[in-house]
């Protein structure tokens, strides 16, 4: 299950376009979820950025960012191409409560309940978005940019 927890970012990064990044949230794994832009921005995206280098966006807002985390606690995963139904079993094996926590949580937060499917679809549309605006890089120059986590676009 993944562990979300608000914490420091592990480094410092830029967007190429100096798109202000604000870190929301970390995980277990060593990674920061960041609100792009300004507040009242018309275009508020939610990007994830590892520990590893790789980075993608997961939502197109945070509305979107949350449900997907809801939904797909194991969305990581899709990018290693696991399939959604083997990752779901092996979810509610380890959590059989999972529906009904997720639909809980969804109700509490006042956000739709969208489908596995629907929700894999969202995030690839999204991810192929990451590029090239909302790749990070370290600003000391003497790092490459974060490599994309979905590096192909949705099929």
């Amino acid at each position: 299950m993944l562990l979300i927890e608000l914490r420091d970012p592990i480094e410092e990064l830029a967007l190429p376009a100096r798109i202000p990044l604000h870190p929301i949230a970390g995980c277990g794994a060593g990674g920061t979820y960041y609100l792009c832009g300004e507040a009242g921005a018309e275009e508020r995206p939610v990007l994830y950025a590892d520990s590893e280098g790789q980075t993608t966006l997961i939502g197109a807002n945070l509305v979107e960012a949350i449900t997907l985390i809801a939904v797909l606690p194991f969305w990581c995963d899709l990018a290693k191409s696991f399939a959604i139904s083997e990752l779901g079993s092996d979810l509610r094996a380890d959590h059989p409560d999972f529906d009904a926590e997720r639909d809980r949580l969804l109700h509490a937060l006042g956000l739709a309940s969208v489908s596995e499917g629907e929700a894999a679809a969202c995030l690839l549309a999204v991810a192929a978005r990451t590029a090239p605006d909302y790749v990070p890089r370290i600003p000391d120059g003497n790092h490459l940019p974060y490599e994309l986590l979905f590096p192909s676009s949705p099929a």
